[in-house]
């Protein structure tokens, strides 16, 4: 197997139970998108913005920040210099532990004078965004049920729309930044697509699942097993403990989408199989 059917494996492995129609978004996308966009990440040692944070319910969801996380301390152990960036309450429950980013724009126009100061301020190498919610056609963020959360959301989608360099965005549902690249795609599905774009996007059943995706590719360039060291279950303990909740059920629990955390073990060994059978 070499790297590009790795990435299609991946890509396989990472939609398998499509329970948001990610199978049918994967056919809009090039095949190899996972091995393209961990090239993006491959060797950097200055910033990389990671943005991250859906609210549910009056805080956030558990799925996002798991992978941001983790995605956070990959690249850092890699040399990079990773930001989290969010709004509240994810910022103030995550800035004691992380290098935070706290994003405040409640306006479009704030939000540009904000992506704006931000980028000149970091001069990041690389944005990522993990289920981050992304502007729909008519200018409103809305959940996979139609609600418009605007109200509750802080803008991102500039410093993806700003950034001078790549772009990458990982989503599960259709509603989150960067799906604007299949846009067409997703047109007939109830929900409200966003129309954010991205240079890469990356689709999973679980957004968090995403990031272990990348993590499979950056840890075989760097011959560590990057998979190996992951505690998926010790970072949503971590967020539950901060106020998190599961996205699809509104609960304090140890879930992602309403999918028991033991089923994103289950993808990281998978993964690693994948890619111990990757020629060298």
């Amino acid at each position: 197997m070499n790297e590009q059917q790795l990435s299609e494996a991946i890509e396989q492995l990472l939609v398998e139970r499509n329970p948001r129609n990610m199978q049918l978004a994967r056919t809009a996308l090039q095949p190899g998108y996972f091995v393209r966009a961990a090239r993006m990440l491959r060797g950097l040692d200055g910033c990389v913005i990671i943005g991250t944070g859906f609210p549910v319910t009056g805080t956030f969801e558990t799925d996002g920040p798991v992978g941001a996380i983790i995605l956070y301390n990959a690249l850092r152990s890699l040399g990079a210099q990773p930001l989290l960036a969010c709004g509240p309450p994810l910022s103030d429950a995550l800035c004691d532990d992380f290098n935070v980013l706290t994003l405040t724009a409640r306006t479009y126009t704030h939000a540009l004078q904000e992506a704006t100061r931000m980028l000149a301020e970091h001069a990041p190498q690389a944005v990522i965004a993990i289920e981050r919610p992304g502007l729909a056609a008519d200018g409103r963020y809305y959940n996979m049920r139609g609600v418009d959360i605007s109200e509750r959301c802080y803008y991102f989608d500039p410093i993806m729309t700003q950034a001078s360099c790549p772009t990458i965005a990982i989503g599960d549902g259709g509603n989150e930044c960067g799906m604007g690249n299949i846009s067409a795609t997703l047109a007939g599905l109830d929900i409200n697509p966003s129309i954010t774009p991205c240079d890469e996007l990356l689709v999973a059943d679980v957004s968090n699942w995403g990031a272990y995706g990348l993590l499979a590719l950056l840890g075989h360039w760097a011959r560590s097993d990057l998979l190996a060291g992951i505690t998926p279950v010790e970072i949503l303990n971590y967020l539950l403990i901060r106020g998190s909740v599961d996205g699809v059920t509104g609960q304090s629990t140890l879930t992602e989408d309403g999918i028991e955390a033991r089923v994103g073990l289950d993808v990281i060994r998978a993964l690693r199989v994948l890619v111990n059978s990757l020629e060298d």
